[in-house]
């Protein structure tokens, strides 16, 4: 029942038939169809006048499905009316609604999906080796419109993927987006289906993929009225967020598998990020799902004739689970499963090396930081198996070493690492500006994948708080005192007035704080230097880096002192990448076991990058503090 449907002659418009839902089928006619086991019967109500009863789907008088197909125009507003065994008759939004009237509560709409007529028809992605993300919250660029606009000046500074924070309808009108309840619909506050198409539409003309931020280990608190009438949750066990997700059942599995589909297929989207899939119980549907995506977008192929797309599958887990990856194949097209995972790890051990902060989950590098780092470099997670002292000493992680560089996205800051800090503090408010600058070059020189968040290149100041807009009081005061709990277990907040002057999450003040600061470069000459050093690097990399990363293979790295590493890395075409770098606070000299002036001496090498007189200072036997050297071998 679901494809991807061309509805034009020159594939300008693109409709993602779902099998539930309400399916606009021109003509004025819509077919209306939800899983409710749990409900004795069914109807759709449309405009709130006039109620059409559902039928029990004729596959099955028992599978629980009910559907109507009716007289009905795009833009209708329509909920469900269900006969709950639980709750009685109860009104509820679509599961599956593609656009909310208003919050999660509102009625769900009718969208003709095929109404927007793309403009990039010919667009086939990029392959995943080129890719540079640039993290962003779309409510705090200025909605979907906002982020349109944002799209020149982030191509011109070399960023060729923009990752989008979830976006799917969230109760209020800010919020992180992970509080989400109906995952096929963009959030109102963010701006219309049309808009959104119409952000990826200028970023494919800018040459820049878009990324896509998933959430499929639980449902937000607020607006799920699942339980009502579907067995969509398990008894037996939950998450941090609350009950666990039923993806043994397949209506469940499918109704997510389905998602991502829609998000690829109708919106085009470049890729997904996959949040904490570690919460997901069902660990085998992960590679179902991506062999789900793999298949359909091969079918696409032949159905509409616009030729295999790159289309890229990225996970977050906690657990360090190497066998998820695939490690992306040479011509980036993914392979079987996953391209690549977020590095948690080498975000901690750089953090460490550039705070000195060792509470909480950095108490796992806080113990030979350089040396972690160096396997960070050398073989991707510094936890591939070993307890984890925060975690009580449970065994963490799975073997990394045969995977390639590019099997991880490393980052610096991204919207987890800040906002739930107490304070919201970004680096630039923690460390040292020249051991930050060193850090970033190794963030944007080294083959793992790099990662920005929003204000990153420009070196923000302001800070990026954890914020909601939650209606209901009891709830909001919930989320109050849990984070007031969380953070009393630090030192810094056992006095009660410290805990006071915490920003309120469910304050509108704390979503407006949270917002980076537009900057001019010419008139902010710290601005301005953080741009111009983002833009060189990654200018370098562009040219003297990306093109030589399928293939890659990590060499070998080690720690030269107590925050300094050298790495190196054979790119595809036999010349040797080369990073030294120092990120602490003393110059490390020369010892019996590191010879510093042959780091400097390589026949033949290029230097790529040198953050200030170190490949001088590294032939007199001196690595300075808070330097970089990146050097590029000629091929043996």
């Amino acid at each position: 029942m679901n494809s991807l449907v061309p509805l034009h002659p020159n594939n300008v418009r693109f409709h993602y038939r779902l099998p539930f839902g309400a399916e606009y089928l021109g003509n004025g006619r819509t077919r209306f169809r939800i899983w409710a086991p749990l409900a004795k019967t069914a109807a759709v109500e449309l405009d709130g006048r006039r109620r059409v009863p559902m039928s029990p789907s004729l596959s099955s008088a028992e599978d629980g499905w009910f559907e109507v197909e009716t007289d009905c125009e795009a833009l209708t507003q329509y909920h469900y009316v269900l006969m709950s065994q639980i709750d009685g008759e109860i009104s509820v939004p679509d599961p599956a609604s593609r656009c909310q009237a208003g919050d999660v509560h509102a009625d769900s709409v009718v969208i003709d999906a095929s109404a927007y007529e793309w403009q990039t028809v010919d667009w086939r992605g990029r392959p995943w080796h080129e890719t540079v993300l640039y993290e962003l919250h779309v409510g705090a660029l200025g909605g979907f419109a906002g982020v349109t606009q944002r799209l020149q000046e982030l191509a011109e500074l070399g960023i060729t993927a923009v990752e989008l924070m979830p976006v799917s309808e969230f109760p209020g009108a800010y919020n992180w987006g992970y509080d989400g309840v109906l995952p096929y619909a963009p959030d109102a506050s963010y701006g219309t289906p049309e808009q959104l198409k119409q952000l990826i539409d200028t970023a494919h003309g800018l040459g820049m993929m878009v990324f896509l931020d998933v959430v499929y280990n639980h449902f937000g608190p607020d607006g799920n009225y699942l339980a009502s009438y579907s067995p969509f949750f398990r008894n037996d066990t939950n998450t941090p967020w609350g009950q666990s997700i039923d993806f043994h059942r397949p209506e469940v599995a499918d109704f997510f598998a389905q998602n991502a589909l829609y998000w690829l297929q109708e919106y085009r989207f470049d890729g997904l990020r996959l949040d904490a899939v570690h919460a997901i119980g069902d660990q085998s549907w992960l590679r179902t799902l991506a062999a789900k995506v793999r298949t359909a977008i091969a079918l696409e192929d032949g159905e509409i004739g616009l030729g295999k797309r790159h289309v890229h599958l990225v996970l977050e887990h906690d657990g360090n689970a190497a066998s998820l990856l695939n490690g992306g194949v040479a011509d980036g097209s993914g392979g079987g499963t996953y391209e690549a995972q977020w590095n948690d790890d080498g975000h901690h051990v750089l953090h460490v090396l550039l705070t000195g902060e060792t509470g909480g989950y950095y108490a796992d590098y806080a113990i030979q930081p350089a040396e972690k780092l160096a396997r960070c470099l050398r073989e991707g997670f510094i936890y591939q198996g070993e307890p984890s002292p925060y975690r009580d000493n449970e065994l963490r992680g799975e073997s990394s070493v045969e995977l390639p560089p590019t099997a991880f996205v490393l980052f610096l800051q991204n919207h987890d690492q800040i906002g739930n800090r107490a304070r919201g503090e970004r680096l630039t408010a923690l460390a040292d500006p020249a051991a930050l600058r060193a850090a970033q070059a190794l963030l944007l020189l080294s083959p793992q994948i790099p990662m920005l968040f929003m204000g990153e290149e420009y070196g923000a100041a302001q800070p990026f708080y954890y914020f909601t807009s939650h209606a209901d009081e009891k709830l909001a005061d919930a989320v109050r005192t849990g984070r007031r709990k969380e953070f009393s277990r630090f030192p810094e907040f056992a006095d009660p007035a410290a805990l006071d002057a915490l920003p309120d999450p469910n304050s509108f003040s704390t979503f407006m704080a949270s917002i980076p600061e537009p900057v001019a470069p010419e008139e902010d000459a710290s601005a301005g230097q953080w741009m111009g050093w983002c833009y060189r690097l990654l200018l370098i990399r562009r040219e003297a880096i990306t093109p030589y990363l399928p293939g890659a293979i990590a060499l070998d790295a080690q720690a030269i002192g107590p925050a300094a590493v050298y790495a190196r890395w054979r790119l595809n075409n036999g010349t040797v990448l080369c990073i030294t770098i120092n990120l602490g606070n003393e110059a490390v000299t020369d010892s019996t076991d590191t010879t510093l002036d042959a780091l400097a001496t390589l026949a033949g090498a290029d230097v790529l990058f040198d953050s200030g007189g170190v490949l001088d200072s590294l032939a007199g036997g001196v690595l300075p503090p808070h330097s970089i050297l990146v050097i590029r071998e000629a091929a043996r």
